[in-house]
């Protein structure tokens, strides 16, 4: 029967708050796969992340919040709607939001927009309180390679290349799924992307 780590490490969550804090790359499970993060706010770091993914830096990644009060901090007007969907959502919902600020440029769409989850998974919620930033998230692959649904799944060319690994949930073996994505502009129109 498999283990499943039920509390995480405060040393390992310190420690992949000072990476993070120093522009570095991690590696870390979130509400849904296990993802590449890096302060949202540190260009260089974003770059990065784009090399390790061998990703086209035309394409955007999300990021994760821990809490929904904190989202006026990085999008001037948030629809309506946002906070519903936000309250009503039974599994992680990441919503596309115009016209976003005081995040690296290189992470947003050419539009000015950007995918924000808010995590309420513990740990991810513990990083971006710990950072007082948000967090990129983007699955821990290679650009076009299958999404990684556990750990153990993720590729070495992965692993080698960024600054720290969370333990955390390293031996939970269940498989993750991806969030829903909708984007949600100024008139409180919908638009699904990924259910």
């Amino acid at each position: 029967m498999e283990t499943i780590t039920k509390r995480y490490d405060k040393d390992d969550l310190q420690q992949a708050v000072r990476v993070l804090q120093t522009g570095g790359v991690i590696l870390y499970p979130t509400d849904t796969v296990w993802g590449l993060g890096c302060d949202a706010t540190n260009e260089e770091a974003v770059r990065r992340i784009f090399s390790i993914k061998q990703r086209e830096d035309s394409k955007s990644m999300l990021v994760l919040l821990d809490a929904p009060g904190k989202l006026q901090g990085y999008i001037p007007e948030i629809p309506d709607m946002a906070w519903d969907l936000i309250d009503i959502a039974q599994r992680p919902l990441t919503i596309i939001y115009p016209n976003a600020r005081h995040l690296a440029k290189n992470l947003l769409a050419d539009d000015g927009s950007v995918g924000i989850r808010i995590s309420k998974e513990r740990f991810s919620q513990a990083l971006c309180a710990g950072l007082h930033r948000p967090i990129v998230s983007t699955s821990a692959n290679i650009s076009g390679k299958p999404t990684p649904k556990n750990f153990s799944q993720i590729e070495e060319e992965i692993l080698s290349q960024v600054d720290y690994v969370v333990r955390y949930r390293q031996d939970d073996l269940s498989e993750a799924q991806p969030s829903s994505i909708i984007k949600l502009d100024l008139g409180n129109v919908i638009k699904v992307i990924r259910e």
